[in-house]
C-alpha cells in the first residue's frame, strides 16, 4: 500500500476504496503489519526490560474531569526517565493517561487519536463518548499478545460527555475488559495509594480547581509509599501533567498553574506529613 510516487500525484485505490470509518479497520485490511499487535517478537527468557510508566489518576468535578500523572519512568528498580508524559488529549473533549511500558503506550495513544480523527472526516461528526471508550477497547485486545509477554499497556481514559453533560472515566484490563469508574479512579503500580487517597478527599460538589489539587495530593501519596511513581520535583521543576476537559474541551494546566498547586501541597505536608485528613463523622 505504498504511495504512489509517480507525476500523476494518484493515491492508491486502497485509499480510494469506500469502506469502514475506521482507521483501524483499514490498515486490517491494507496494512495489517503496520498496526502495533501484528508484529511478532523473538521468542525471550524472563520478562522484556523497558520502561514503564505509572501512575494515572482522574476525578469528576460538576461539569468535567480531571486527568492527571506523575512524571517518572522506571525501568526495573531503575528511573529510565525524570520527566515522561503520560496524559495526552484524544481529541477535543477527551484524554488518555497510559500506564505500561512505554514505547507501545504511546504508539497505542498516537493511533487512537488518528482512529478518532479519521472517524470524523469520514463521518462528519465525532463519536459518542461511549464509543470512543469502545474504540480504545478494542485497541489494547490487540495488545494482548504483546502483554501476555510482559509488554502490556493500561489506559485511563477520561472527557466530557455532551450528551450528559458531565465528565466521564474509564478503566480497563489488559484484556480490553472497560469499566465506567464513578467519581475518581488510578491506575499504575501506585494506583492502590492514589485510590486511597482519592476515596477519602473526592467529593462530588469539588471546584474545578479542588479537583485539581486533589489529583495532585493523590499523586503526592502515591509516590509516598510506591517508588515508582514520582512526586512533584520542585529542585528540577518537575510537576504532573494536570488536563481539564468540559464543555469548552480540553486544556493542560501551565506550568506556573500546576507549580503553585504542588508547591501549596508540598507546604501543607510539611505541617502534616501524611497530608488532609478525611472529616471523621
Amino acid at each position: 500500500m505504498e504511495a504512489n510516487t509517480r507525476s500523476t500525484g494518484r493515491l492508491p485505490a486502497a485509499f480510494l476504496t469506500p469502506g469502514s470509518s475506521s482507521f483501524m479497520d483499514f490498515l486490517a485490511e491494507h496494512a495489517p503489519e503496520q498496526l502495533p499487535g501484528s508484529r511478532p517478537l523473538p521468542p525471550v527468557q524472563g520478562a522484556v526490560e523497558a520502561p514503564h510508566g505509572t501512575t494515572i489518576v482522574a476525578a469528576t468535578f460538576p461539569g468535567g474531569v480531571v486527568l492527571a500523572g506523575d512524571r517518572r519512568a522506571t525501568m526495573g528498580n531503575m528511573i529510565a526517565q525524570r520527566d515522561i508524559e503520560k496524559v495526552f488529549p484524544a481529541d477535543e473533549y477527551s484524554a488518555v493517561g497510559i500506564a505500561g511500558t512505554a514505547g507501545l503506550a504511546v504508539e497505542m495513544v498516537k493511533l487512537f487519536q488518528l482512529e478518532l480523527e479519521h472517524f470524523e472526516k469520514v463521518e462528519g461528526a465525532q463519536l459518542s463518548l461511549e464509543g470512543k471508550a469502545n474504540r480504545l477497547s478494542t485497541m489494547i485486545r490487540g495488545n494482548l499478545g504483546m502483554a501476555m509477554q510482559g509488554l502490556a499497556v493500561v489506559p485511563l481514559f477520561a472527557g466530557y460527555d455532551p450528551d450528559r453533560s458531565r465528565g466521564r472515566i474509564f478503566s480497563y484490563d489488559v484484556t480490553g475488559g472497560r469499566s465506567e469508574e464513578p467519581g475518581f479512579a488510578a491506575v499504575g503500580s501506585g494506583s492502590v495509594f492514589a485510590r486511597g487517597s482519592l476515596k477519602k478527599l473526592h467529593r462530588a460538589e469539588l471546584s474545578e480547581e479542588q479537583a485539581a489539587t486533589v489529583v495532585v495530593q493523590a499523586l503526592y501519596d502515591a509516590a509516598d509509599d510506591d517508588s515508582a511513581t514520582g512526586g512533584p520535583d520542585l529542585v528540577r521543576r518537575i510537576y504532573p501533567v494536570v488536563a481539564i476537559i468540559n464543555d469548552e474541551g480540553y486544556r493542560r494546566l501551565t506550568e506556573a498553574e500546576v507549580s503553585e498547586i504542588a508547591r501549596s501541597v508540598h507546604e501543607g505536608r510539611l505541617r502534616y506529613p501524611d497530608g488532609p485528613q478525611a472529616p471523621v463523622l
